[in-house]
């Protein structure tokens, strides 16, 4: 996927609500520091039926969108491709515009879930947990399809989640078991864990951390830390943060959309790390 390159161009975020995306401080950074200075990056407040008239209104100078909930599944009847990883999701986050005017679907969540463990040297493990059964959920087995060569449980509030997720172990080819959110402190000893909880949930378990945690990926990045990731890290534990994710799904965008390759991702990094310590 690579976007025709011509100079002025433009970029966006999408979704509903918006205001809070830290993507055009991200993707800004990026631009900075490519010497990309015709390029511009904004953030727009769209809903699903808003979708296809925007879409629409695009000219030739938009290289791509960047597209959050609750856009991701409601854009795929509106592109021309979706990737294979955004097919095994059906969930696209990424929307590249090729020279020919074709509208490419891709997600880059799933990839970035697994350069943000690489990054933290966890390239394989034996078996892992997963918190929570939305979304962000999928696209965390769908990165452990990758990386976890066994059993995976998530912890989940309903029989109706527990089958959701069973449905998309059985998708993914990932070995899965569901278990009672009632037993979610059972969760902390695995090798990996993943929260993809909405905010205050995982507090309650922090007092369950144990001694020698192993490693906790918590797709939360506002507030920072959570309950869960403080204790963890006072124990020891290995940390990863949603700003981790956010960033590395990201240096994907900027390479698909831009056509340049590696995009800055410490830069990147430093800006998104700057701008949640002003908030």
């Amino acid at each position: 996927m690579k976007a025709r390159a011509t100079d002025a161009r433009r970029a966006a975020v999408l979704g509903s609500p918006i205001a809070h995306s830290l993507s055009p401080v991200l993707h800004r950074a990026a631009y900075d520091a490519l010497g990309l200075t015709d390029w511009s990056y904004d953030r727009f407040e769209v809903d699903e039926a808003a979708l296809p008239g925007f879409l629409e209104k695009l000219g030739p100078q938009w290289a791509g969108l960047s597209l959050t909930m609750p856009l991701k599944r409601a854009v795929i009847p509106l592109v021309d491709e979706v990737s294979e990883t955004a097919a095994s999701v059906d969930a696209v986050n990424t929307v590249v515009f090729t020279e020919d005017g074709r509208r490419l679907g891709d997600n880059t969540d799933i990839p970035g879930i697994v350069a943000a463990l690489r990054e933290h040297g966890i390239e394989q493990v034996d078996s892992a947990a997963i918190l929570g059964a939305g979304a962000t959920a999928s696209s965390a087995l769908a990165a452990l399809a990758r990386i976890c060569t066994g059993e995976v449980v998530a912890y989940v509030r309903s029989e109706a989640r527990a089958a959701e997720m069973r449905r998309w172990g059985e998708r993914l080819d990932v070995d899965i078991r569901t278990a009672d959110w009632a037993d979610a402190d059972q969760a902390l000893s695995a090798p990996l864990v993943i929260a993809t909880t909405p905010a205050g949930t995982t507090d309650a378990l922090a007092a369950a951390v144990p001694e020698r945690p192993a490693t906790l990926f918590d797709v939360l990045y506002d507030p920072w830390p959570t309950e869960l990731a403080a204790r963890w890290s006072m124990f020891g534990g290995a940390v990863v943060s949603g700003l981790d994710l956010l960033v590395h799904q990201a240096v994907l965008q900027v390479e698909q959309m831009t056509g340049r390759s590696p995009a800055p991702l410490e830069a990147m990094r430093h800006a998104g790390e700057k701008a949640l310590a002003a908030r």
